[in-house]
């Protein structure tokens, strides 16, 4: 029976023949029992794209000596690439406004353990969720954020971050724009969860746009933040039906709705290490 622990390597380089066999055969001649595999290939860049779970007990090594052994592979095929352990829980820090049903789902599938991560502490911009948050058990962070004094709150964001020892950012119905310094200081690390399909209705009130254009979906993308706003690489996107006879409102409400789930799942897609970022795309394997 293969062990609950396992190592994630995951990896994207220049297309060529034998990049599967190569991978195979390292963990083969390592020990290794491949648990899972899945890979791709994107004709249109000439990249190759793959991701790889081995039972940890059957290596018999660190992940420290895979990572060195398997070193000169990677380099040698120009791989850019990663080696993850199961047994060591991902940290994340949640950055939230006043609109809190996000937050409510996270923390309910953190308590249920079914979100396996530590939460070392979550940031806001007003006081409003730090009861919810303390009643946890986390550190409540509570930075304003106005006009005169938004430089010193980002410095004081990424000092928490940091702090933290954080791996990833969770943006969860933080309704404030990150400054481009930021964005690029922690690229690949932060997600977004946006409360419309994106690219369409960018910005604010993307239901009152989405209601005034008569649409009959509306839903919600997970993206990585970048710079420029509301165009990160998508990791997951879904909706719904809507109609004619819905009012703005109901749109809201079933909007919230898809918003949790789109956020859950795209962290646990970015958190599994299943998420590869090609240019402007994703590549969920």
């Amino acid at each position: 029976m293969p062990s609950a622990r396992h190592f994630t390597l995951r990896f994207s380089c220049p297309d060529r023949v034998g990049i599967v066999a190569r991978v195979a055969t390292f963990l083969a001649e390592a020990g290794g029992s491949i648990l899972r595999s899945s890979q791709h290939s994107d004709s249109a860049t000439d990249r190759f794209y793959m991701r790889v779970e081995v039972d940890a007990a059957s290596l018999g090594i660190s992940l420290e000596t895979l990572a060195a052994r398997f070193t000169p592979i990677a380099e040698e095929l120009e791989m850019d690439w990663r080696v993850a352990d199961s047994a060591v829980k991902k940290r994340i820090v949640v950055l939230v406004s006043r609109q809190m049903h996000c937050l409510y789902d996270l923390l309910e599938r953190w308590r249920s353990g079914e979100l396996d991560v530590d939460i070392p502490c979550i940031i806001s911009n007003h006081d409003d969720a730090r009861g919810l948050v303390e009643w946890h058990g986390i550190e409540f962070h509570h930075v304003p954020v106005n006009k005169d004094n938004k430089a010193a709150a980002w410095r004081k964001i990424d000092r928490l971050f940091a702090a933290a020892d954080a791996d990833t950012m969770v943006l969860a119905r933080y309704m404030q724009i990150l400054p481009p310094w930021l964005c690029e200081a922690h690229a690949g690390q932060i997600l977004n969860i946006h409360h419309s399909f994106l690219p369409s209705f960018v910005g604010a009130s993307p239901y009152q746009q989405a209601w005034e254009r008569g649409v009959k979906q509306v839903g919600a993308t997970c993206h990585y933040v970048t710079p420029e706003l509301d165009q990160g690489p998508i990791i997951e996107q879904d909706v719904t039906r809507v109609t004619h006879n819905d009012a703005v409102r109901d749109l809201v409400r079933y909007g919230k709705d898809i918003e949790k789930a789109v956020l859950a799942r795209g962290l646990r897609y970015h958190l599994e290490d299943r998420v590869l970022i090609s240019g402007r795309r994703t590549v969920v394997l």
